[in-house]
């Protein structure tokens, strides 16, 4: 199949939107962005055998690689309009296209985000997102802002994506890990959670890499540190019947990644309102701990006894000395 026929096969997919003035069939899309808003740009890149195993169905493929990319525009508030695609196919395998334009399409059409072109081009399987969105000026959620004081949150359960991996890496077939599967192959990204907290959180991040390493960015970029009480953090029934260990489950949670849920921060003041906030949206949120002065990072224990950090708080995408 020509590399056309396959663009073609998304362009029936596409959906549209009044922004879109010119969407997949030139060399670029025209979008007339609303007045009084800023465009939000994020990207990311899924790569066959670094962030998905092989055999993975296309359709998850597909759902993800818009998920991860809708996540960060969740993260700054912005509500999700446009999307970029480039994937890369080690053939022309129609099948597998159609059901990642499937999976795509699923997720695209739920938050009205319009495909507006992109790239093909053969070589080891991977997908590269981009998206766009809009925020009213001014209003844009980032990871500088929190203060001392703040409470500490973070919406959903943390640590089921890790939990399946670490379940198919000691042998389980991905087909008994449930749930936890589901999480990981299917994310769900907070949109309608990260339009309820403008306003409201002092600073936010989605969790991608890991709840410690990603809450470091919002610590660095704040200039303050963090109290956290590792035994508050939410965790699902999936998550406690498939660990029961404390120690093994609380470690998921802690670096495991993929969670794809939001941690942010807000004056402890406004605690009500952010719990109306997001209880409007449906989204379960939790306070975890306090944002501190100074620069350290600290974890604690339901009896408040200190808790070692982990020598990796996260995904390491580049690892020193070596692969």
């Amino acid at each position: 199949m020509a590399e056309f026929a396959l663009i073609e096969r998304f362009r029936q997919r596409a959906g549209s939107r009044p922004d879109v003035a010119l969407g997949i069939g030139d060399d670029a899309a025209l979008i007339d962005p609303p007045k009084g808003q800023q465009v939000v740009l994020a990207v990311d890149t899924l790569v066959e055998g670094v962030h998905f195993a092989r055999g993975v169905p296309a359709s998850a493929i597909g759902w993800k690689a818009l998920a991860v990319n809708l996540s960060d525009l969740a993260a700054m508030g912005a509500e999700p309009a446009i999307a970029l695609l480039a994937l890369t196919l080690p053939s022309e395998d129609v099948g597998f296209v159609d059901e990642f334009a499937a999976g795509f399409s699923a997720l695209a059409d739920t938050h009205r985000v319009a495909l507006v072109g992109g790239d093909t081009t053969r070589g080891p399987l991977a997908a590269s997102v981009t998206v766009m969105g809009y925020v009213p000026t001014g209003r844009a959620l980032t990871r500088a802002g929190a203060e001392p004081g703040d409470d500490l949150w973070v919406t959903g359960t943390l640590g089921d994506a890790a939990g399946a991996l670490a379940l198919w890496k000691s042998g389980v077939p991905m087909l008994r890990t449930g749930s936890l599967r589901e999480r990981l192959d299917r994310p769900a990204p907070r949109l309608g959670a990260g339009l309820a907290l403008r306003g409201l959180a002092t600073a936010c991040i989605d969790v991608s890499d890991g709840f410690l390493a990603d809450l470091g960015h919002i610590l660095a970029m704040s200039g303050v540190g963090a109290d956290v009480e590792a035994d508050a953090l939410p965790v699902s029934p999936a998550l406690l019947d498939a660990f029961p260990d404390t120690a093994v489950r609380r470690a998921l949670q802690l670096t495991g990644g993929d969670d794809y849920e939001l941690c942010f921060t807000a004056p402890a003041k406004k605690r009500e309102a952010v719990q109306a906030a997001l209880d409007a949206v449906a989204t379960p949120a939790t306070r975890v701990g306090r944002i501190t002065e100074g620069a350290s990072l600290r974890l604690f224990d339901a009896d408040g006894l200190p808790i070692p950090l982990p020598p990796r708080r996260g995904y390491v995408h580049f690892i020193e000395g070596g692969a």
